[in-house]
């Protein structure tokens, strides 16, 4: 096996495709759209996270005070679409974690085209991000 293939059944076990909205007073419709990829692990198998990092050539390795493990991020757009999204595309999920990722990437390519300015775009990328992780607590806002 590859690392290619590796690195992804490992995240389709282990990884996240997040979408957070959070207040902003620096937006001008008033919310930030962050979407991220992160994977977690205890400290004594950082090298994963390490492949991770050194494979996609981007993101941050950090402390999860949450729960005293490591997590290896990548929260950059740019660096989602030139290296993370490509990866999962080479190498797909397996799991139902795709539909997850298939909704991720969209939503990277609307902001990238600077979809996420408009009131209309942002209600989208809301839409669309909701779908991901049915099963959480999240609430999408409105502008």
């Amino acid at each position: 096996m590859d690392l290619g293939s590796y690195l992804s059944g490992y995240a389709d076990g282990e990884g996240c495709f997040c979408i957070t909205f959070n207040r902003s007073k620096r937006h001008a419709l008033g919310w930030d759209i962050r979407p991220s990829f992160s994977v977690s692990q205890n400290r004594d198998r950082a090298q994963i996270l390490e492949m991770f990092m050194g494979s996609f050539g981007c993101g941050t390795i950090r402390p999860d005070r949450s729960d005293k493990t490591l997590k290896y991020e990548v929260r950059s757009v740019p660096d989602l679409i030139a290296h993370v999204i490509p990866h999962f595309r080479k190498y797909p999920l397996l799991s139902s974690k795709r539909e997850d990722f298939e909704v991720f990437a969209d939503v990277c390519r609307m902001i990238g085209g600077g979809e996420h300015l408009t009131a209309a775009g942002f209600d989208r990328i809301r839409e669309i991000a909701s779908t991901i992780n049915k099963a959480g607590k999240k609430k999408y806002p409105r502008v």
